[in-house]
This record gives C-alpha cells, structure tokens and sequence, in this order.
C-alpha cells in the first residue's frame, strides 16, 4: 500500500526540500498549495496537465489548492526558455484565455476544493513605490545567473527590464498566498526557488518547492508542445484524442501512465508486471486512452473511440500475404524514417519524411504525426506506407 508522501512525490524531479516535506505534511492541518499559470493560450494540452494532475493528488489527501491565473505576470511575459522578449497580452485576451483554461481545468480539479485566484487582486493594489522596493530585494548578477538571461546578454540580445521583474512578482505570489507549497515545471525553478527567498525576506517559512518534468510529445522526444505539432490538446475530439494516444511508443506509455493516470502506484507496478508476463502493452494503452477520454468526455465517448479505432484499424485492408521481416538495430529506440527505408517501405530518407508529412504513414493503423517520431527495440508492429504498402517489421538489438 503506497504512503501520502509516495504518492505526492510520483512524477516530481525535484523537491526542495523534502525534509521540510516531511514537516509540512506532519503538522496535522491542510497544506497551501500553490500552482500559478499564466493565460497565454486559449486552450491547454496533456503536457499542461502534469501539474493539474498533480494538484489533484493534494486535493485528495485535503489539502487546499489554490489555482493561481496570472492575469498579472501575463502583461509582463514570462521569460522562461525564451532567446526573445515575449510580448505582452492585451486585456481582451487575457480576459478570453482565462474563462476556457476555467472551464478545461474542472474537468480534472474538483470545484468544490479549488480556490481560483488572481495576482491582479493584490498587485493591482501596489504602487510603484511597492514595486520599486520589491525590486530592490535581488540584484542584476543575480538575475543573471539564470539560464534563459545568461544565454540572452552571452549572446548579446536583448533583455528588456521588465523581464527582471517577472521571477519577483511570481516570488511575491507565493507571499500574497502564504503558499506551503509551490508546484512547477523543471523550466520554472529559478521562479520558483524566487518565492522561497521572498517568503524568507518578509519573515514567513519558505514554501516547498516540487517540479516537474516537462512532459514529451508523441515524437518522444521534444516538449509536449503545440508549435511543434507533437500535444495532445484538452479540446481534440475523443477519436483524435484516443488515436494520438495509441500513436505512443510502449516506453513512452509509461511515464505518461505515470503522470497523468489516476491509477496508484501499486496499480502501475502491477500493469508492468503483467506486461513483461506477456500482456500485450496495447492493451495498457487502450484502457488508459479510455480513462483520459472518460475525464475529458465521458465514459460513453470513450468506448465510442475505442470502437473507431478498431473499425478503423480493421478496415486498413492488411493484405493476407502480410511480408514479415526481422532488423537488428543497436539501441532501445531508432528513428522512423530510416527505418522505413531500411524495411523497403520508402526509397529513401527524405521520401520517408515527406510521406509523413502527408499523414500517409501508420504504426499498427495509427497515423504518425512527427518525422522525429522513433520506435522502441525490441517491437513488433505493422507499417504502412501510403494505401498498398505494407509490412510487419520485428525489431531486435
């Protein structure tokens, strides 16, 4: 039977710290749990969700989470991981992008013990003295010991100086909130470790800090992200959704399972005892397909995508005469598209690409969205090239 603490430190890369964890969690009342997002984009992904997921498990072990919308920092523009000035949103978008990020995280947070917060409520109280004083609290050296500002001044590009503002007021955040405990990406630490210092300066105990992993695409590679095409997004119809799911390499289904599942970490170690046993691991992908469509949906929409997806699979026309083939190919994982070539399936590298690009090209009926797509050795799976081409292809090492 996994712990309270097991279970909340599933998933994370990093706590800061977890002694101090500890203590929290023994003081014997509900935990201030802080997660901040900023209304940038009209609707979410699975990668958004991580931290939700996360907030979630709190709110089962009764602690108060507290969604923050930083319809504040939005008019700054949060600098993590950018080489440029993000630019600022107008009211009218911000306004927009909150009321759908409310109506997307209900489907995961439970109302009833969700506090939604705004930053705008106490930093539109502050003057430009309270400002002015905030940032007095950090130094420029200082601000330039993070990553992003580093490669920017190395790199001689521009810094605007209301970037060094952002880390501050989302550091004053976790003050405003008397927060316990901060939960972010591993993108957001310098922010993040920001409020623990604040805390520290206005004589309140430093929050905990838990990061977590930036969830990968269904490249397997890069960032869930929707500029790079590989997400999963919280809008998409169950058959799509149910579809990019299955599209997944076995490996990746794991750490998805991991971190976006409701299932207990005893329920997953079981999971991945019957599939080295010999359970077929698209049985694991289908059911857990069906538990992020029944959250998103409901139970009906995904059986209905289940159903379609089989219809659809079984309707490909996979000839009898199905060629069979073994490559052996050093790793656990190699990339697609020379894979295709080296099967006979495409004449050469870049045909492979453009075929993709097309959305011609399916693993076990599941169309491939990404060229950087790869696949786990050792596997066994049926490829398609196009209408008529077809081969099963089993990889060794």
């Amino acid at each position: 039977m996994t712990t309270e603490l097991e279970e909340l430190l599933r998933g994370t890369t990093e706590v800061i710290s977890l002694p101090e964890l500890k203590e929290k969690l023994a003081l014997g009342r509900p935990l201030i749990i802080k997660a901040g997002f900023d209304p940038t984009a009209p609707d979410l992904h699975l990668g958004h969700t991580v931290l939700l997921n996360k907030m979630r498990q709190f709110q089962q072990y009764g602690h108060d989470v507290h969604f923050l919308i930083g319809d504040f920092t939005a008019q700054i523009g949060d600098p993590s991981g950018r080489n440029s000035t993000r630019p600022p949103l107008t009211h009218a978008q911000i306004e927009e992008n909150t009321r759908t990020y409310c109506e997307q995280v209900f489907k995961i947070l439970d109302p009833a013990k969700t506090k939604i917060v705004y930053n705008s409520s106490w930093f539109n109280q502050k003057s430009a003295a309270d400002l002015i004083g905030l940032a007095s609290m950090h130094t420029v050296a200082r601000m330039l010991e993070r990553d992003d500002f580093s490669k920017r001044f190395q790199a001689q590009q521009s810094i605007a100086i209301h970037e060094f503002l952002y880390p501050l007021v989302q550091g004053y955040d976790s003050v405003a909130m008397k927060a316990d405990v901060e939960l972010g990406g591993t993108d957001q630490k310098f922010n993040l470790l920001m409020g623990r210092e604040l805390q520290r300066a206005f004589h309140q105990h430093p929050q905990v800090v838990m990061m977590m992993p930036l969830l990968e695409g269904l490249d397997g590679v890069k960032k869930m992200s929707k500029s790079l095409g590989n997400y999963i997004s919280l809008k998409d119809s169950p058959k799509d959704m149910f579809g990019k799911i299955m599209s997944i390499s076995d490996e990746l289904m794991w750490r998805y399972i991991e971190l976006l599942s409701a299932q207990s970490l005893e329920d997953i170690t079981k999971l991945k005892t019957a599939v080295e046993e010999g359970k077929n691991p698209r049985d694991v992908k289908i059911a857990f397909a069906k538990e992020i469509i029944t959250r998103y949906y409901d139970h009906q929409a995904a059986e209905q995508a289940e159903q379609d997806f089989i219809q659809r699979f079984s309707k490909q026309q996979i000839p009898d005469d199905l060629p069979e083939q073994t490559i052996q190919v050093p790793g656990d994982k190699v990339l697609l598209k020379p894979l295709l070539k080296n099967a006979g399936l495409v004449p050469s590298v870049s045909e492979a690409g453009r075929m993709i690009k097309q959305r011609a090209v399916r693993i076990d009926g599941v169309v491939v969205e990404s060229e950087d797509a790869q696949v786990d050795i050792p596997s066994e799976h049926v490829y398609q090239v196009g209408k008529r081409i077809f081969a099963k292809v089993k990889l060794l090492n």
